[in-house]
C-alpha cells in the first residue's frame, strides 16, 4: 500500500451533533442497541440480544484493563491548583510493579496549568484508615508535552492504595462535564481487573454478568488479554494527512494459554474494542520479527508502520506459533509488548473476524480502523445510526460487525 501516508483525514469525517453524544449510560448496560453488520446488511437490535448474532463456535477476546484514579490534584502554597494526569509507568516501568511500590515511583504524566509550577514540590496531605499520608510530587524532566513526576510518600501504603483514595477517575474530555459518583461504577467493566488504563475499553461497557453467562451456554468462549489505554486514544489527528500523525504507545499483555487456542481454533475470533483488536492484530507482526530477527527481547514493540513497510510472508499460524515458541523457550506464561500500531484503509486483518465497537469520533484513528475493517461501508453505517437515534461515543450504543 505505498500511498497508506498520503490519507486524508477529512475524508473521515461525519456530522455528529451534539445532542447525539451520550454524556450518561443507560441504567441498564445490556439494553443500549446493538447495530450489526454482515455481508453488507444492517440489522438492529438490542445489545442483550448480541449472542444470536455470533456463530456458536466465537472466541471474544475481552481486554480485562481496569481504569485507575489518574487525576490527581495539588495545591501550591500560592493557592494554584496544578492537575497531574498520570499517563505510564516510569519507574519501575512494570504497571504492577509500580501500583506495589510502597515509598516511591516515577510515571510520565501530563500537568494542567504547568506554568504554575516552574520548581519546588507538591503535597497532597490525606488520610487512609484514619493514617495521615503526605504524597509528594517533583517533577524531574520534561519529555515533549508531558513531564516525568516523581511521586514519594509516607505510610507503607501501595501506590494504587494511594491514587485510588485521592485520584479522581478520568472520563472522556468530549462529554464535557465533570467526573460523578457513578462513573465509577458505569465507567468500567464487569470484567475489568487489570489495573493501568486512563480511558475505558468502551466497547465492554455494554457486557453483563447475564449476557457473558448466556454466551457461555452457547459455548462462546471467552478470552481475556490486557492492553492499557493510554490518554493517546483522544488523541486528535491534526495533520492533514496520516503520515504527520504519531500513534501512543500502549502495554499489551497476552497469556501463552490465549496463543495456544487461536493456534487450536483460528476461526471467529471477535475482538470486543478497538484495544482488542489493536492487540490481536499486532500478535501477526511480533510472529514475523521472530522470523526475520527483528524481534528485541528486551523490549518486544510493534511500531506505528510496521504492517504497511514489511510484506507479510508467513501465514498466521506460523506467526502465532514463533510467539507460542519464544514463550516456551524463555519459560514465560505470557507475551508482553508495547505497540503502537495504526490500522488504516487498506489494511489486511491477519486475525480478527469481526468486531464489537461503539461509534467514533470524526476525524479519529478509531474510524480510521473502522474504515479498515467495513470500507466506504462506514459512511452508511454511520448515516443510519444517525437517523435512527443511535447514541454515540463512550456511553453511546454498540455495534457488531462481522466479514
Amino acid at each position: 500500500m505505498s500511498s497508506y501516508k498520503d490519507i486524508k483525514i477529512t475524508d473521515f469525517s461525519y456530522n455528529l451533533p451534539e445532542e447525539r453524544i451520550a454524556k450518561y449510560p443507560l441504567s441498564e448496560r445490556d439494553k443500549s442497541k446493538l447495530l450489526t453488520w454482515k455481508n453488507g446488511e444492517i440489522k438492529e437490535d438490542i445489545f442483550e440480544n448480541c449472542g444470536r448474532y455470533l456463530p456458536e463456535n466465537a472466541q471474544l477476546v475481552f481486554n480485562n484493563t481496569r481504569v485507575i484514579h489518574a487525576r490527581l490534584f495539588f495545591r501550591k502554597e500560592t493557592g494554584a491548583k496544578i492537575e497531574i494526569f498520570c499517563l505510564e509507568p516510569i519507574e519501575p516501568a512494570d504497571y504492577q510493579i509500580s501500583f506495589r511500590q510502597a515509598e516511591k515511583a516515577t510515571w510520565k504524566c501530563m500537568v494542567g496549568n504547568s506554568k504554575k509550577w516552574k520548581t519546588g514540590i507538591l503535597k497532597n496531605q490525606f488520610k487512609i484508615d484514619g493514617k495521615t499520608v503526605t504524597l509528594c510530587a517533583e517533577k524531574k524532566a520534561q519529555e515533549e508535552n508531558s513531564f516525568l513526576i516523581e511521586f514519594s510518600w509516607n505510610g507503607n501504603f501501595h501506590f494504587s492504595e494511594i491514587i485510588e483514595q485521592i485520584g479522581q477517575l478520568p472520563i472522556p474530555p468530549y462529554l464535557n462535564r465533570e467526573t460523578e459518583e457513578s462513573d465509577e461504577k458505569t465507567y468500567q467493566t464487569v470484567y475489568a481487573k487489570t489495573d493501568g488504563s486512563v480511558a475505558a475499553p468502551t466497547a465492554g461497557l455494554h457486557f453483563t454478568e447475564k449476557v457473558l453467562s448466556q454466551l457461555s451456554e452457547k459455548n462462546i468462549a471467552n478470552k481475556e488479554i490486557t492492553l492499557h489505554v493510554g490518554a493517546g486514544t483522544f488523541q486528535p489527528v491534526k495533520s492533514a494527512t496520516i503520515e504527520g500523525h504519531s500513534m501512543h504507545h500502549e502495554q499489551v499483555i497476552v497469556k501463552k494459554s490465549i496463543i495456544e487456542s487461536f493456534i487450536q481454533n483460528p476461526e471467529n475470533i471477535i475482538a470486543v474494542g478497538t484495544t482488542s483488536v489493536r492487540s490481536m492484530e499486532s500478535l501477526y507482526w511480533l510472529g514475523l520479527q521472530l522470523e526475520d530477527d527483528t524481534f528485541n527481547p528486551g523490549f518486544p514493540e510493534v511500531l506505528q508502520w510496521e504492517p504497511y513497510e514489511k510484506e507479510a510472508v508467513i501465514t498466521t499460524e506460523k506467526a502465532l506459533q514463533n510467539i507460542l515458541n519464544y514463550i516456551e523457550s524463555s519459560r514465560l506464561e505470557a507475551i508482553q509488548f508495547s505497540t503502537q500500531i495504526i490500522i488504516l484503509p487498506g489494511y489486511d486483518f491477519k486475525i480478527i473476524s469481526g468486531m464489537f465497537t461503539n461509534f467514533h469520533q470524526p476525524q479519529s484513528t478509531l474510524l480510521l480502523l473502522i474504515s479498515a475493517f467495513l470500507g466506504e461501508k462506514w459512511k452508511e453505517i454511520y448515516d443510519y445510526a444517525l437517523e435512527n437515534n443511535f447514541r454515540f461515543l463512550s456511553y453511546g450504543d454498540s455495534n457488531l460487525y462481522m466479514k
